[in-house]
């Protein structure tokens, strides 16, 4: 990371400062960050990083010039902090917004028609810098502005950028929802060795410790899921026998989480058109 460009940080809540601590662990000086929020708990949170902090967007110092400013705020709190960027000025400013459902022609249109608006879906695990985000830009971010976007959430996780904003609806659907999948998973995994009888303890060690080494094993392998599930399955053997269940008729755990992921998609059309 260059980590020099200056950046307003407006929003310090848990994405906000997964983003500040990947920042700061990236090599980016404090001085580059100024922070508004609101809460008390988060100015706090904000100085324990060294980082100067306001609650309003109009007392940071006007001799701060951010070349970013990072939208981490509540959906329902946007427009008023749209309406406060707009009053200190967008010209050589690009906005990234990760508020989820607000989409770029609302950010454009609280911002100013001309401003550079870049709209970022990431998820929770950002919170340990292995989230993934989605990205895409409006007709009047530079190649610069979007290189400085991927550079800020790369701190965090990998990223991917969009070419058509539609899309998102989908990313929200399978990346940004998806760790509350993962975490079902979990979950089941976990009632079903009570159920076999394992003790609570060792059901819970069980559930998350395979959970989480196949997919850090699928991460480094490198042939696809369905081959790695093909390698661990023995003819008539164990694993075969539970997949004879999760794979049964009318598509099984595939067709659910087609369905799943269709009803996410939908839902974040209607809250983008909300």
């Amino acid at each position: 990371m260059r980590g020099q460009e200056p950046v307003l940080l407006i929003g310090f809540g848990n994405m906000g400062q997964a983003l500040a601590r990947g920042w700061l662990a990236a090599g980016r000086p404090p001085a580059t960050i100024r922070v508004v929020d609101t809460a008390p708990a988060a100015l706090a949170a904000a100085a324990s990083l060294d980082l100067a902090a306001s609650p309003a967007v109009a007392e940071v110092d006007t001799a701060f010039r951010a070349a970013v400013v990072v939208l981490a705020v509540k959906p329902n709190q946007l427009a008023a902090v749209l309406d406060q960027c707009r009053a200190r000025g967008t010209r050589g400013v690009v906005h990234l917004s990760i508020a989820a459902g607000k989409t770029l022609d609302r950010l454009s249109a609280g911002l100013g028609a001309d401003a550079a608006v870049v709209r970022a879906m990431p998820n929770t695990p950002a919170a340990i810098g292995k989230g993934v985000t989605a990205l895409v830009a409006n007709a009047a971010v530079t190649p610069a502005q979007r290189a400085l976007c991927g550079e800020l959430l790369a701190a965090v996780g990998s990223v991917a950028w969009l070419d058509d904003e539609r899309h998102m609806d989908a990313v929200t659907a399978v990346s940004g929802s998806g760790p509350a999948y993962v975490f079902l998973l979990v979950e089941c995994l976990e009632r079903a060795a009570l159920d076999l009888g394992l003790a609570p303890g060792l059901a819970s060690e069980l559930a998350l410790a395979t959970v989480a080494g196949a997919a850090a094993y699928a991460e480094r392998a490198d042939v696809a899921p369905g081959e790695l599930r093909k390698r661990v399955t023995s003819p008539n053997g164990t694993t075969q026998a539970a997949l004879d269940v999760l794979m049964a008729e009318r598509g099984g755990l595939g067709e659910l989480l087609k369905r799943a992921t269709e009803a996410a998609a939908r839902r974040s059309r209607e809250l983008s058109s909300a």
